[in-house]
């Protein structure tokens, strides 16, 4: 080699394949730097030679002497070799990638032996240095893995001692943010972050945000170690940019070490602290002195508070999901106009003077960080769907007005989680879902009036307004939620609505629907649970969402487990109550076209159904509303199965207890109208018919229904249906008429609807059942024939009495109409002969 400087001796010694024979050519080279120490050219010239004709040499032998060469060179510069560490770094971090294990080791000693003299002035070359060892991290060679080891606690070292101070003098700050990627989004960087120091994070963020999602253990190690080195700075404030790298820290909670677990999972908890600091920081600028401010509160007091409150040290143009904790009182008592030319605050400059409190100057992007936990939250791994769900349970606190936004997409990662097999992950996410619901009560909506529900005997309004619950509950939440609540109700009727609702009601719907298809009851009970909440707190917003809801909860009656089914009709029923007529007959219409193309769910499930929605709403308007559905329904046999049912259900519900009462009070208008109603449609039913007639005390009409049966076709469906009624003439409900068998001569039409029962019974229990009631009255002697005369004049008394109060029923027209109906089904039933 032609040069100067380097003897044959020299270069003979630099590509020895002895180490030793290597080292003392390397002190000859320090020795040569030495003397030619006050001759810049000199010694560029030497890390030239060293650097093209040794370290860039295809022989390996003679790259391990360049590198230790470059190292003698810099111990013999000292401080002074700064300015050659332009040509001296980048050639020893290329060998950091060499297939050959030594020389990756010997430019990790190399550079080792260059940053412990050069100290501050290597962080220049952080960035290049990181990456290099990023993936030295898993170097299979174990001697590799050693030296850069060493290297990496070195720069850890410096890092942490200069990071925030040390200004180079032969480079321009490396720090502004807007060196950076133009795909990137841009970073939001703190004021107080220092500007000029050699040490940039900004510029270094970018390589963390690619190297974070590596899936090798000992560099996920080696990362998470390097994040938790520069959170333990405070300076850095490095939780203002934790959206850059949170999405990837996240993941390494999946890992297969034990190790990259658990300090993942310490150094996630130490990001929490510290956010839950700035937002205590935070609230406690916002309960400033009532002295302090008198001029600006006076202007400010009939605005909307912000999202979330900021000091003056925000960053102009950042997100208003952006939170900076204030500095300190200077800054907060400057006016508008000096907070938009001042970019540091008194207690915030750019050498980090004043006292430090904990969470001062920190920017928190809640809104980047709260869109990365939900994706997390439906993780198949355990441990960050369980972080996910813990971190998102205090940002619930610390930021209410940021998760409202998000609520939706949260809702629709944590009910499925509500039947986790994990109890940890599932216990959390039921008080996640709680503390969500308290959320939404609490945010006061933007809209009109709540509309007042439609009249009926179950009308909800008599129950204190959906106001005064939220109000009287405003006080059991959180003391975050409380400030959401109290933030706008009760303000100045000056104040200006907002213009959108920061929560999203028809997005919330269509997620919660989508619950109703999760295999897990848990889930499906706690999406029907958020629909009744959200209906009660804005039905016309859930009213407005004409996006097959309500088809859906139509569809939910036939879930299979019955505490669906409460819910969903608990709901239905609510929908209901809030709506007119026109909707009320709707819903009825379309509950019995599910029942009538469904007869499995109406033989399992009708008769919780129906008795469901009679403690809800009004039993009368139900029974009347599908009775006059059914009286004009062209499927004949589904409208005499359904009145069926609905006369069972009428005799035995206790439900239905006030509307027999009703019933069997025929000297009323009420009680006629509604004896009308059902009738008609009771007509689809012979045996339902006759019953309603007992129930209501018309024992002529039903003595004369009877004339009738006899020109019918017994069948053997109508028999049994007739062997039911003697049982149920044995039940406490028709006790008014066994005691009325003991008052023949003010009932006798009673005693000939039963023995006409009797007549039509073949040889049963039933026939027994009947003839044994009747027989036990025979032997009493009350049984006689009274004078038809007499009868008459009782019966023209009280027909003279009835047309005095109230319009007599029409029952001859009633017996025309059961005639007709009846007619119908028989030439039905033998056309499908």
């Amino acid at each position: 080699m032609d040069t100067a400087f380097f003897s044959a001796h020299l270069v003979r010694g630099l590509t020895d394949k002895i180490y030793d024979k290597r080292k003392s050519a390397a002190l000859l080279i320090e020795k040569l730097v030495r003397e030619n120490e006050k001759a810049p050219a000199h010694i560029t010239e030497i890390i030239d030679t060293l650097v093209q004709d040794f370290v860039y040499s295809n022989n390996s032998n003679a790259r391990n002497g360049g590198l230790i060469g470059l190292a003698a060179t810099a111990i013999a510069l000292g401080p002074a070799v700064a300015p050659y560490l332009d040509i001296i770094v980048p050639p020893i971090l290329s060998c950091f990638s060499n297939n050959d294990s030594r020389v990756r080791y010997y430019a990790c000693e190399s550079m080792y032996n260059i940053a412990k003299v050069a100290k501050g002035e290597v962080l220049r070359f952080f960035n290049s240095i990181f990456d290099a060892l990023c993936k030295l991290a898993a170097d299979p060679a174990l001697t590799v893995k050693n030296g850069a080891d060493l290297l990496d606690r070195l720069i850890k070292d410096i890092v942490s001692e200069l990071s925030t101070t040390y200004v180079s003098a032969h480079d321009q700050p490396l720090n502004p943010a807007e060196q950076q990627d133009s795909t990137d989004p841009p970073l939001v960087v703190p004021n107080s972050l220092p500007r000029n120091t050699a040490f940039s994070l900004p510029r270094f963020i970018p390589v963390l945000r690619q190297r974070i999602y590596v899936r090798n253990s000992f560099t996920r190690q080696y990362l998470v170690s390097w994040i938790s080195v520069l959170d333990s700075i405070p300076d850095l404030e490095l939780v203002s940019f934790l959206p850059e790298f949170l999405d990837g820290l996240l993941n390494c909670l999946s890992d297969p070490s034990d190790d990259v677990r658990v300090a993942t999972s310490e150094l996630l908890k130490e990001f929490l602290n510290e956010i839950q600091e700035a937002a205590a920081a935070r609230d406690q600028q916002e309960k400033p002195p009532t002295q302090q401010q008198p001029r600006k509160r006076s202007t400010d007091e009939s605005a909307p508070p912000p999202p979330l409150s900021s000091s003056p040290a925000s960053a102009p143009g950042s997100d208003a999901a952006t939170a900076v904790a204030a500095s300190g009182p200077e800054e907060t008592q400057e006016t508008e106009e000096s907070k938009d030319e001042a970019t540091l605050g008194p207690d915030n400059d750019e050498h980090g003077k004043g006292t430090y409190v904990p969470g001062q100057g920190v920017i928190v992007q809640y809104e980047r960080i709260i869109d990365i936990l939900v994706r997390h939250l439906s993780s198949k791994e355990e441990h960050i769907q369980r972080t996910a769900l813990e971190w998102i349970n205090v940002f619930i606190v610390i930021a209410p007005h940021v998760v409202i936004q998000f609520t939706p997409k949260i809702i629709l990662a944590v009910l499925p989680c509500l039947a986790h097999p994990v109890d940890v992950i599932r216990d959390t996410a039921k008080k996640t879902n709680k503390s969500l619901q308290h959320l939404v009560l609490a945010t006061p909506t933007p809209a009109p009036p709540l509309p007042q529900p439609s009249p009926s005997v179950s009308d909800p309004s008599a129950a204190p307004s959906l106001g005064a619950q939220m109000s009287d509950a405003a006080d059991a939440y959180p003391p975050a939620l409380r400030r959401v609540y109290h933030s706008d109700v009760g303000r100045p009727s000056s104040t200006a609505p907002r213009s959108e609702d920061p929560f999203d009601y028809q997005i919330t719907v269509s997620n919660l629907r989508l619950q109703f298809l999760n295999e897990h009851e848990e889930t499906r009970v706690a999406g029907l649970e958020w629909l009744l909440m959200l209906h009660k707190k804005a039905p016309n917003k859930i009213l407005a969402s004409d996006d097959g809801t309500f088809p859906a909860l139509l569809k939910t009656l036939s879930d299979s487990s019955e505490e669906v089914v409460r819910r969903d009709l608990q709901l239905l029923a609510q929908i209901s109550s809030y709506s007119d007529h026109e909707y009320f007959r709707s819903f009825m219409m379309n509950l019995l076209s599910l029942f009538s193309t469904d007869r499995r769910l109406l033989e399992t499930r009708g008769s919780l159904i129906i008795r469901q929605l009679c403690l809800s709403l009004d039993p009368e308007r139900i029974y009347c509303t599908i009775a006059d559905i059914l009286e004009h329904d062209e499927d004949l046999e589904f409208a005499s199965i359904m009145v069926q049912n609905l006369n069972i259900i009428l005799i035995t519900s206790s439900e239905l207890g006030d509307l027999r009462k009703r019933l069997r009070n025929l000297d009323h208008r009420d009680g006629q109208r509604l004896f009308n109603v059902l009738y008609r449609s009771w007509c689809h039913n012979s045996v339902a018919a006759f019953s309603l007639c007992l129930l209501a005390q018309a024992y002529e009409h039903a003595a004369n229904m009877l004339q009738v049966f006899a020109e019918m076709e017994i069948t053997v469906n109508m028999l049994i249906q007739v062997d039911k009624l003697v049982q149920l003439l044995e039940s406490p409900v028709f006790t008014y008429l066994r005691m009325q068998l003991l008052e023949p001569e003010k009932h006798p039409n009673l005693f000939k609807c039963l023995y006409g029962i009797l007549m039509l019974l073949p040889q049963s229990s039933a026939f027994s059942t009947l003839r044994n009631r009747l027989s036990a009255v025979s032997s009493l002697g009350f049984f006689h024939v009274m004078p038809a005369k007499r009868y008459s004049r009782l019966t023209a008394a009280t027909s003279t009495k009835q047309t005095e109060e109230t319009p007599p029923i029409k029952f001859q027209d009633l017996l025309q109409h059961f005639k007709n109906v009846q007619a119908r089904h028989e030439r039905q039933r033998k056309q499908g002969k």
